[in-house]
């Protein structure tokens, strides 16, 4: 198949923890927060948790089964699956969708490591909103120090990775994600002590049902799609390594569990600060690197829970990046008998480029713009908001209606205790619902509706 070994997750706790590491990112930690807030609190959460279940989970379920029951990345998967060579066109998607992320991404990681960096040290303490301001925005427009950043990010990621399954991504995983979740837990009970609390759960957790209108539903459908990753490939990939005797049903289950409640628990954690000092949940990049840092000089202990905030974000990018790496090592190997070594150096050298690029977009090459968008916004949003939902309706209308439902089935059964109950809503919600669903995002993203 390729010249590097093809091994396996080598127990359950290290599949959960990989592939939970592969939906957590920062969308979980920053952008569900921000999402929530703009868009009415408790309404949005309510609909967000329906589009996970009857969205996100079959789509996600239908990656383990195709990464499973081929073994293979994501080209190969559909190459295995269908004897139309059209379907293997959504398999290089999975190919470029990461390396387009990862370029991108990266450079936001390294403005996480920056500010980790800058907590440690006491760069932040004592600044008043101006001066973070004034740190921030330099910091992001310098020719040099984002990209050192990035290029450390992207050199952690690939150290990871060049591990393997078992000793790279499976040891890594098992360390990260339980510190990722006692940090949640840690900053979610702090925060449960403001002032502020109270007012700010009640914003979560009393939906407002008035609220919920057509911009509400495909806000959510659109975070909980993102939120667990499907369409990158990257489930595919993980699945690719799981074991036989794997739970799919179960697995899928969990991980989309616990996925929400990192985003939920994220939630918990800035609602209260919200509420309490008065800032608004809607600032975007503002709230992570102006508005809390300053929020933390006034607490007590406040340099304590910067240091503990942003070393949860780098985390959760590093999970997410180092899931986006494996995609292109695994599709590198077994389509172009590739080393992993060799995978890897073509990896960083391509999204260091790119990252480069879009680190300078905010400074140095501002004035390049397509669509009146930078170079950083316009490769985000081809990524986020055009072939990832392409790739996740593709998966759905090929598992859905191309493959053999007794196949599929089959796959479900192995490793499980599956009802047929289950699987048959299951394949309705994914052969008619998530479609649409899709098609709705796709045409939200790009601004159609």
């Amino acid at each position: 198949m390729s010249n590097i070994e093809r091994g396996s997750f080598t127990t359950k706790i290290g599949v959960i923890a990989a592939t939970v590491g592969a939906a957590v990112g920062l969308g979980n930690i920053w952008k569900f927060p921000y999402t929530a807030g703009v868009n009415g609190g408790g309404a949005f959460i309510l609909v967000y948790l329906v589009c996970v279940l009857f969205l996100g989970l079959p789509i996600l379920l239908s990656e383990f089964f195709m990464g499973r029951k081929t073994g293979q990345n994501p080209k190969g998967a559909f190459r295995s699956l269908s004897n139309q060579k059209g379907w293997q066109f959504f398999g290089v998607l999975c190919l470029i969708c990461p390396i387009l992320i990862l370029s991108f991404y990266s450079v936001v990681a390294g403005w996480t490591a920056e500010y980790f960096w800058q907590a440690l040290t006491g760069g932040l303490e004592g600044k008043n909103t101006a001066e973070l301001t004034a740190l921030f925005q330099g910091f992001s427009q310098d020719p040099v120090r984002p990209i050192i950043w990035l290029l450390v990010f992207l050199g952690l990621t690939v150290g990871v990775t060049l591990g393997g399954i078992k000793n790279g991504i499976e040891r890594v995983s098992n360390i990260l994600m339980p510190v990722l979740f006692l940090l949640l837990i840690i900053l979610a009970a702090h925060s449960l002590s403001l002032d502020g609390a109270k007012e700010g759960l009640s914003f979560m957790f009393k939906p407002d049902f008035s609220k919920i209108n057509a911009k509400v539903i495909l806000d959510a459908m659109g975070q909980a799609f993102f939120s667990l990753s499907v369409g990158l490939g990257a489930l595919i990939t993980y699945a690719s390594y799981f074991k036989k005797d794997t739970n799919l049903p179960q697995t899928g289950m969990i991980v989309a569990a616990l996925d929400t409640m990192v985003a939920i628990i994220a939630g918990v954690i800035i609602f209260p600060i919200v509420f309490t000092y008065g800032i608004s949940p809607a600032q975007g990049p503002d709230l992570v690197f102006i508005a809390l840092p300053n929020v933390f000089n006034q607490m007590i202990g406040g340099q304590i829970w910067a240091i503990a905030f942003f070393l949860l974000l780098a985390i959760a990018a590093l999970t997410s990046t180092i899931s986006m790496s494996e995609i292109v090592v695994t599709y590198l190997a077994e389509e172009h008998k590739f080393s992993r070594k060799k995978a890897l150096a073509i990896l960083f050298a391509i999204c260091g480029t790119l990252g480069i690029l879009c680190s300078l977009s905010f400074g140095a090459l501002s004035h390049l713009k397509l669509f009146d968008k930078n170079i950083f916004s316009l490769i985000d949003f081809t990524a986020s908001n055009v072939l990832l939902p392409i790739g996740g309706g593709a998966i759905a209308v090929f598992v859905g209606w191309f493959v053999n439902k007794h196949i599929i089935y089959e796959e479900m059964q192995q490793g499980s205790k599956m009802k047929r109950s289950f699987f048959a809503v299951y394949y309705y919600v994914l052969k008619y619902i998530a479609p649409i669903g899709l098609l709705l995002i796709l045409l939200s993203q790009a601004g159609i509706i």
